[in-house]
């Protein structure tokens, strides 16, 4: 039996970086901020078949801007890509971005995740919200039901009548002299497993009991009628974050390495989930890189990527959620 205890860390035992989430009372949905107002080496991993994300493509090794100044996931589906806004406002107000001409232009990179199913859809993230997390940003990190993982479920294969609540979690672990950490939004299709390969969250079985087993159904071809693969409709995002020091390519196939860990935990992974990971370098450590850093960094990541999850549904409670 696994101790129902959160793995140990957060993304802000990585110098440089701050957090904070907003939640909506109205409905469960919200957004999550990752400052870095005095810039940082961002990169990106887009998996999923159905992203909704901002900003993504200047992330690319090849084009020009080097560094952001905050991440942003949020839930509300592509609408709640306006909460970027009131994230920029934020840094704007403190004089906080990419130096072009007479302006300082706030990079913000952003992700959303599908909540729409849970209360009055009309109801989703917005700039004031996005800035609302930014004033709530700081060192401590609330897990479970907030903020971005505030309407997060996963274990959909049933429908969410037997799915279970998702959730946003972190963790961090130290190698080599560096911190490496993970903040993950998770609201997927499938089922979290837990170390063993049990069902840590995921679809319940038809008595409202027990877990079904998405993956293994699937596999025996048994796709629930009442299921609908909405493109989109579940999405696990995330930041990982190191105090390394990165180029952009590096941070990218940091990004890359980082998504193992969704494999290692999240099951199945589908054409509905629209999957992305951000990673970010704030260069801070005082230990140097070497040769086989980014290989180091990048099994840290997913690891910590696999104990940020498991905090997310540990974290989140019981279903159901309040209507």
């Amino acid at each position: 039996m696994s101790s129902p205890e959160l793995h140990p860390g957060r993304l802000t035992d990585v110098a440089g970086i701050a957090l904070g989430h907003a939640t909506d009372t109205r409905r469960p949905t919200g957004c999550t901020v990752v400052l870095c107002p005095q810039g940082a080496v961002c990169g990106v991993d887009v998996r999923g078949g159905a992203p909704g994300t901002r900003e993504t493509d200047l992330l690319r090794s090849e084009n020009l801007v080097q560094q952001v100044h905050a991440v942003l996931l949020t839930g509300g589906s592509a609408f709640g890509l306006d909460a970027a806004s009131g994230v920029m406002r934020w840094l704007d107000e403190r004089g906080h971005g990419l130096e072009v001409g007479p302006a300082r232009v706030p990079i913000v990179p952003a992700a959303v995740l599908f909540d729409l199913w849970l209360g009055n859809p009309a109801v989703r993230p917005d700039a004031a919200l996005g800035h609302a997390a930014c004033m709530a940003a700081g060192a401590e990190v609330a897990q479970g039901s907030v903020g971005a993982g505030a309407g997060a479920t996963v274990g959909k294969l049933h429908g969410l009548d037997r799915a279970s609540k998702g959730g946003i979690g972190t963790a961090a672990l130290v190698v080599g002299g560096h911190v490496v950490a993970a903040l993950v939004a998770v609201n997927a299709l499938g089922d979290v497993l837990d170390d063993d390969g049990s069902v840590l969250a995921g679809a319940r079985g038809a008595d409202g009991t027990g877990f079904a087993g998405t993956a293994r159904q699937l596999a025996r071809g048994e796709l629930p009628a009442a299921w609908q693969a909405v493109p989109g409709s579940a999405t696990t995002i995330g930041v990982v974050a190191t105090d390394a020091t990165l180029d952009k390519a590096g941070a990218n196939k940091l990004a890359q390495l980082a998504m193992h860990g969704l494999a290692r935990c999240v099951s199945p992974l589908t054409m509905a989930d629209g999957d992305t990971m951000f990673a970010l370098a704030t260069g801070r450590a005082a230990a140097p890189g070497t040769a086989g850093t980014l290989s180091l960094l990048g099994a840290a990541a997913a690891e910590a990527v696999v104990r940020a999850i498991r905090n997310a549904v540990r974290a989140a409670g019981p279903w159901p959620f309040p209507r």
